[in-house]
């Protein structure tokens, strides 16, 4: 088997595991601002105002076969107390598997008090999954069966959600994928190298006014999914006049972030971060880059209709 083979299937095996071990979705260093991918029932409660938004994450740079992962979502209020939008993730590992999920969100917003709500959705959609095995040259004198023939599969799945927020908190109990399905089956005894099994994500955030100009924005994401251990991402950023933002992130046994954010607009806002493996991958890789994208069209007010004299969406 070639040198680079090895290395591909060695990162397929760490990310979708071989027996005993449970295929991760894409994990997001930003995940305060990607919610609709995570949540179905992620609401804004801004009327006349459209959420578009974009990622862009290229993972463990340097290894072969490293990840890369772009996620896009448009997201608006559509009716009195409902609220939808289209969510998709493009998930690429080397040349070999490439993963597109498309998935309509559609969610309802109760008003439990007059600055409290709380919201439950529902996505469904589907997985187009595809594995390449072309252009590889075996050392061995007979070819590794398993992966004697490329895969083109599409599956289709439902996710739930809930979601409370207020002008300056949210927290979230979503299940973005409720079936459970096999991309590569267990065949002539070779094992199954990609089950694609539940996960369960609690997210949380909330904002402290330190001063008009100062604000803290502390956030947290627990992902649990049988056969792999809990994640937790814990992060920390500051906004600073409306208009700059400066964090840091710590994803506990796995990598440290750094983030940081600026609001070319009130409505327009980008963002980086650069993620350092803490785990043995680090020796392979020289990081992990994630840049994101939101602009909050505003249909009612014109262009620029917010102004920077009021607090920009903090979530």
């Amino acid at each position: 088997m070639s040198h680079r083979f090895k290395h591909i299937i060695l990162l397929l095996t760490t990310l979708s595991g071989m027996v005993g071990f449970a295929q991760q979705d894409p994990q997001f260093t930003h995940y305060m601002y990607n919610m609709s991918v995570i949540n179905p029932a992620y609401a804004t409660d801004s009327p006349g105002t459209i959420n578009i938004g974009g990622l862009y994450r290229t993972q463990w740079v340097g290894a072969v076969g490293a990840p890369k992962t772009v996620t896009a979502f448009v997201h608006s209020p559509v009716a009195s107390r409902l609220e939808a939008g289209v969510s998709i993730v493009s998930d690429e590992i080397g040349d070999v598997v490439k993963e597109n999920n498309v998935y309509a969100d559609i969610a309802y917003v109760f008003p439990v008090s007059e600055n409290n709500k709380l919201s439950f959705g529902v996505k469904a959609g589907a997985t187009f999954f595809d594995a390449n095995f072309n252009g590889f040259q075996y050392s061995d004198t007979d070819p590794d069966p398993a992966f004697a023939n490329n895969i083109h599969r599409v599956f289709p799945n439902v996710g739930v959600g809930t979601y409370f927020f207020g002008d300056n908190y949210y927290m979230g109990i979503s299940v973005p994928n409720l079936l459970r399905t096999k991309h590569l089956e267990h065949q002539d005894a070779i094992s199954t190298i990609g089950v694609e099994e539940i996960h369960y994500f609690i997210t949380g955030g909330y904002v402290f006014t330190l001063s008009e100009n100062w604000k803290l924005k502390p956030a947290t994401m627990i992902r649990a999914v049988k056969g792999a251990p809990m994640a937790f991402d814990l992060t920390l950023n500051t906004l600073i006049n409306n208009r700059f933002e400066l964090g840091a992130g710590y994803r506990i046994d796995d990598a440290v972030s750094g983030l940081a954010g600026f609001y070319i607009t009130p409505d327009l806002r980008i963002g980086y971060s650069y993620d350092y493996t803490l785990t043995n991958l680090g020796s392979y890789n020289s990081g992990t880059h994630e840049i994101f994208l939101l602009w909050d069209l505003n249909l009612g007010n014109g262009i620029g209709g917010k102004g920077f004299d009021k607090s920009p969406r903090f979530f």
